[in-house]
Formats: C-alpha cells, sequence, structure tokens
C-alpha cells in the first residue's frame, strides 16, 4: 500500500513539474502527522526525483515544553535519517501582542519569513511543505465566509515565486495517517488542532464532515477543483490586466502614474470592431469588464509598492476609484502597506508612503554657485534631486540647428556677466519666458503645465543677480540665444 501511495504523490510532484533534478529541498516538518508523511514520502522518492534533502523546523514557542519537544522530535527525525537540520525560533505570541496582529497570521509570518531567509542564503532552493487537499477545502471555505473574489478562490498555491512547493494539495489528511500506520512511524499531536474556539478547527471537525455526510461526499475533492480553475482563470486575467496596467501607467513624481479617465475606462483605449461594438449587449459586457480590469488595474499597483504581507480588501479599491472619480487636487488616500493614491489633477499616483513622507518631509534647498563656463563642460551634481545640470559653451552659428529638438536651453553667453547661482524653486519667482510678452510667476507657468505641487518640489532655477536666467522647461526671453548670437550656453539635465 505504502509504495503504491508514494508512487501516486510521484506522479503529482511531475504532473506540477516544480522540481528539478540537483535541486536542494527543505522539507518542512512541524512534527504532525502531515509533515512526517511528507518526509517519509519524499525520502522514497529523492532518488528518483534527484534532489537533496534537508529538513526545516520553525519553534514558534507557543505551546511551552510542547514546542521544545516538537523541535527534539524533529530533531531526532532529521538525525535518524541523516538528513541536515535548519532551524528557526521566534517568540511569536509575544510579537503578535506587541504588533497586535491575529496568533495564527503572525505564526504564518514568522515561519514563511524564515523559510524565506533559508532560500535568500542559498541553504535551500525550495521549500516543501505538507498543505494537504483538507487543507485547501478549509482555506478555500474561510476565504468564501469572509467574502472573497477569485484570487481568494485560488486558495492554496501549489508552487510560489518565492520558492514554496506544496505536493499534497491532491492527498487527503485521512491518506497520509494511514500511510504512516503502515510504515509504524510516530507523529506528534498538536493539541491547539483541536480547539474548535479556532475556525480552522471548527472548520476541520464540523463543517467539513457535515458538508461529506450530508450534502456531497466529494466536497474537499470539488472544492480543490475550484481552486485549481480559480488559479487557471485568475493567472489568465492578471496577465491581461498587466499588459493594461504597463499600456496605461507611466513613471510619475516617484511613483506610477496613470489618468483618471483612463482608469476608470481601461477599455476605451483599445479599438473595437465597429459592428459588433453597436451591440448592446456587447456594450454591456464591455462596461463589465472594465469594472472588472480597473479593479485588478488598482490591485497591480498597490502590489507595486505594498509592504510584504499586508492585503487590500474590496472597500480599498472601491476607494481608489471613488478617487479617480470625483476625488479632489491633492487628495491623497493611504492605504494597507504603506501605500498613498494621491490625486493629481487629472492623474492618480500610486507610491510608497516614504517618499510620500505624508507631508512631514522637509522642502527640498540647494545652492551652488558657478561662473560662465570656457570650452569644457561645467556640471553641477545636484545629489538633493538627483540629477546632473550641465553647462557647456558652444559655438552657436554653427551649430544651432543640430541643437533643435535635442532638449538643450540655449541661453546667448554675451549677455551673462558675472556669478550665477543654480538654486531651488522659492515662493515669488518671476520670469518672461521666451514667446511671452509678459513677466509671470513661475508658479502659475508651472500651473499651465499641469506640474503638480509635489513635482515642483527641488524644481531647479539659474539666477544671475535678481533675474531669472532659466528654469527646468523655461528660458528667459531676454537671456534666451537669437539669430544674433555668436556664443551659446546649453543646459540639460541629466541623471546623476
Amino acid at each position: 500500500m505504502a509504495q503504491a501511495f508514494s508512487k501516486e504523490v510521484l506522479r503529482m510532484v511531475r504532473k506540477k513539474g516544480s522540481l528539478r533534478a540537483g535541486q536542494r529541498v527543505g522539507v518542512a516538518v512541524s512534527g504532525g502527522a502531515d509533515s512526517v508523511a511528507l518526509l517519509l514520502l519524499l525520502l522514497e522518492l529523492y532518488q528518483e526525483l534527484g534532489v537533496v534533502l534537508s529538513v526545516v523546523h520553525f519553534n514558534h514557542k507557543l505551546r511551552g515544553k510542547a514546542s521544545e519537544k516538537d523541535e527534539a522530535f524533529v530533531a531526532g527525525l532529521a538525525e535518524k535519517f541523516g538528513l541536515t537540520l535548519h532551524v528557526g525560533r521566534g517568540e511569536v505570541g509575544k510579537r503578535a501582542k506587541q504588533e497586535k496582529k491575529n496568533l495564527e497570521d503572525a505564526a504564518r509570518r514568522a515561519r514563511y519569513a524564515f523559510f524565506k531567509r533559508l532560500t535568500d542564503g542559498g541553504l535551500v532552493d525550495c521549500v516543501a511543505t505538507a498543505h494537504t487537499a483538507d487543507d485547501q477545502a478549509e482555506t478555500v471555505l474561510a476565504h468564501i465566509l469572509r467574502g472573497t473574489g477569485l484570487a481568494g478562490l485560488a486558495g492554496i498555491h501549489p508552487v510560489t515565486a518565492d520558492g514554496i512547493f506544496r505536493p499534497l494539495l491532491e492527498v487527503r489528511r485521512g491518506e497520509l495517517r494511514k500511510y504512516l500506520r503502515a510504515k509504524k512511524q510516530r507523529w506528534r499531536e498538536d493539541a491547539t488542532n483541536k480547539d474548535t474556539s479556532r475556525q480552522r478547527a471548527r472548520m476541520r471537525k464540523k463543517l467539513l464532515p457535515l458538508l461529506e455526510k450530508e450534502f456531497n461526499p466529494r466536497a474537499v475533492e470539488h472544492l480543490g477543483t475550484l481552486a485549481e480553475l480559480a488559479r487557471e482563470d485568475e493567472a489568465l486575467l492578471n496577465e491581461l490586466a498587466g499588459g493594461s496596467c504597463k499600456a496605461l501607467t507611466e513613471e510619475r513624481a516617484g511613483g506610477s502614474g496613470i489618468e483618471a479617465r483612463k482608469l476608470l475606462q481601461p477599455l476605451s483605449e483599445k479599438p473595437f470592431n465597429t459592428e459588433i461594438s453597436e451591440s448592446a449587449e456587447f456594450t454591456e459586457m464591455k462596461k463589465e469588464g472594465a469594472w472588472a480590469l480597473r479593479a485588478r488595474i488598482v490591485r497591480l499597483l498597490v502590489e507595486e509598492y505594498k509592504q510584504a504581507g499586508s492585503e487590500i480588501a474590496a472597500a480599498h479599491v472601491d476607494a481608489v476609484l471613488r478617487l479617480a472619480e470625483s476625488g479632489k487636487n491633492g487628495k491623497v488616500l493611504q492605504l494597507p502597506g504603506g501605500v498613498d493614491v494621491r490625486r493629481d489633477d487629472d492623474w492618480l499616483i500610486f507610491l510608497p508612503r516614504a517618499a510620500q513622507g505624508a507631508g512631514k518631509k522637509a522642502p527640498v534647498k540647494f545652492e551652488y554657485a558657478l561662473g560662465l563656463p570656457g570650452d569644457a563642460d561645467v556640471r553641477v551634481a545636484v545629489k538633493e534631486i538627483g540629477c546632473v545640470i550641465r553647462f557647456r559653451s558652444i559655438d552657436w552659428p554653427d551649430a544651432q540647428r543640430e541643437t533643435i529638438g535635442k532638449g538643450w536651453a540655449a541661453l546667448d553667453r554675451d549677455k551673462l556677466q558675472g556669478a550665477m547661482l543654480l538654486r531651488n524653486l522659492r515662493p515669488g519667482d518671476r520670469m518672461r519666458p521666451a514667446g511671452h510678452s509678459g513677466t509671470h510667476k513661475l508658479k502659475r507657468l508651472l500651473n499651465e503645465k499641469r506640474i503638480s505641487r509635489w513635482e515642483r518640489e527641488g524644481w531647479p532655477v539659474l539666477e544671475r543677480g535678481k533675474n531669472i536666467v532659466w528654469a527646468r522647461g523655461f528660458v528667459a526671453a531676454e537671456f534666451a540665444a537669437t539669430r544674433e548670437t555668436r556664443k551659446a550656453i546649453l543646459v540639460s539635465e541629466e541623471k546623476a
């Protein structure tokens, strides 16, 4: 029986195609029946799979002496089978209390953080965990009961990007216990698994047995199939949303920006067949598709900046969409995971809260004195805004045509006498830009260019005496190079 069972597990592992010959696989063993069975199964299969095994154990220190006995039991298994043992420990209960986090969630985070340290440190290539079909069914049900979308229905993933591998997701918990009894292998029982004050224990002891007895004996299998189908659909939809997200967003003000109208109507940017798009049925389908797509775009943009382990709910997505529909300019929406969404005129900017600074960041100030450049370039590294501003003296009659469209600003050198100052924008700064008949505040000129107040932070200005000669995007009319100019100074910017 045991040999046939291990061959079935081998088939499941190969179906997922998630292990390669030569990989170092850490087997997460808590001491419970499921994880002990996983270890024994992989010990039967490791030569055929061509992998190298080790044992991984995390002591959460939640059950006093019982936790220490679990660790000792797992250490004994590693020694018995001649396997390297990796042990992590953490005062999870104390930390959960300090951070006011759910205990089970805190334990899971601590455990997976340890697994990640092992993979990041090169001690193992991946970690195999013993989640079963029963665990999958419990997870899907828990998500349904608390309210979920397609991502929640996807349940536990067989393989994750951070090196977690779950080969037993199609195996029932009862089968693993039969396997262990056939192998005459002991395991440790965690008393908390029987505590029906916990939702998981109630599902395990009451809800799933009721569903199987009174409604469908294959309820666990069907919930697992639902999760698999949801994962497939979720992967496809995320791929489509990712393409739209890439097409509709751009780097802006230290984050990712998307125009509000494009977020609200993401499908309007794509052409549709005229005959089909005139159909009322297709129009309604397109509207529903846009609703689904924009929510996914929001989630992808938040995912780009949020801290690990945090999640956003449907209510957070709705709040972002309301900000796109009618939010006031300058309004900032704070989301879980340290992400801010800011309304800048017709744009929404997604960025990490550290970049936003929650309005407490000191203003960017700088001053750099410089003289007129000779034949060589003068480069001023403005570390405060992460750029290098370059000043180059050239013969203007010969080179003026070559400068057109290159992004350089051209100043008449003969009109510039004395020292100059490169500094940040200040309140009240005024200039008459080339092409304008009158003098204007730089604030007004930047408003006309729709430069947000956040983007203006540290805006570079070149001053001679009390006159502004140049500001990013503008050249003062009285200092601009003309047809009569003999020597010009080209001003350009480069990233530091």
